[in-house]
């Protein structure tokens, strides 16, 4: 009984990282095919208990949104999809306007994708956040 809990437990750890393996190939060959266009900025907004959003814009020199997409989803099964509505707008003037109709995530992830292009447009680093896992096991500097 208790041999047969553990071997399901490990069959599941195992799809999820085949899955997990399979979506972070989809999402760099749509990276990749977004970086074709040119520039890409790239936003994100996690969720603890909800589902987390990552949105990418492919953008001209002249900062016009060629073409948005996002990914939103709480499990491995999350697949980047096309984001209407920016095509040929300006990224550094997205309005309220344009976010009518998104959920709160969709938005944050969108300024989250703002206040990153900002950051190295002025030369500057972006900071990595730290994970709840960071905060359980601290790395020594």
């Amino acid at each position: 009984m208790f041999l047969g809990f553990i071997i399901m437990i490990g069959i599941a750890w195992l799809l999820q990282s085949i899955f997990g393996f399979l979506q972070i190939k989809h999402f760099n060959r749509k990276y990749s095919e977004l970086r074709r266009l040119g520039r890409v900025a790239i936003g994100k907004k996690t969720g603890m208990f909800k589902a987390g959003t990552v949105v990418m814009f492919a953008i001209d020199k002249r900062n016009n949104i060629l073409k948005a997409a996002k990914m939103q989803g709480v499990t491995v099964f999350s697949r980047v999809r096309e984001l209407k509505g920016f095509e040929g707008k300006n990224l550094l003037k997205i309005s309220d306007a344009d976010y009518k109709g998104m959920n709160k995530l969709t938005k944050y992830a969108i300024e989250d994708a703002l206040k990153s292009y900002d950051i190295i447009a002025k030369g500057g680093e972006l900071r990595v956040k730290k994970g709840w896992i960071d905060y359980l096991i601290p790395k020594k500097s």
